[in-house]
């Protein structure tokens, strides 16, 4: 048995990946704005860390972590699922390779934190490393994905 969907319906659903993801990349800023006072609060002492502290930025940042990678993994693979649905294969090229690569780095920065919460520094720091690089690479598929999406638009 197979599912058959309507020419407009399958046209619609090329967009959903889009849209989820230009939101979680705005999202994605947000948690390193919040993961920057996180750190901030950390370095900063007497009435400083006091204000800071008042912020719960440390609780702010896990919550909005969590939530991108449930939804950046479900992306990824609605993203893939709905290429599959409308071409009946996966294009394998720089935007679904960068794109896998993301999924891995953010439930590697995730699965690390465990350890920073028993203060582990190197935990810390990969997560870190590991945060900006997937921001790079976020920021980089955006771009492709609006050249996808241009030529969709183009071939309609």
């Amino acid at each position: 048995m197979s599912l058959e969907l309507s020419p407009s319906v399958k046209y619609l659903l090329n967009f959903f990946h889009p849209v989820i993801m230009w939101v979680l990349l705005a999202l994605s800023l947000y948690a390193a704005y919040l993961g920057l006072q996180v750190q901030r609060t950390r370095n900063s002492q007497g009435e400083e860390k006091k204000e800071l502290i008042k912020g719960r930025y440390n609780i702010k940042h896990y919550q909005i972590g969590s939530i991108l990678l449930a939804l950046m993994v479900a992306g990824a693979i609605g993203g893939m699922a709905v290429t599959y649905i409308n071409n009946g294969k996966l294009f394998v090229g720089p935007h679904l390779l960068a794109g896998l690569g993301m999924t891995a780095l953010i439930a590697f920065s995730a699965a690390l934190s465990p350890y920073m919460q028993k203060g582990a520094n190197w935990a810390r720091v990969s997560h870190i490393v590991l945060n900006f690089t997937l921001l790079g690479l976020f920021v980089w598929q955006a771009i492709s994905g609006v050249e996808i999406v241009q030529r969709i638009l183009t071939k309609a």
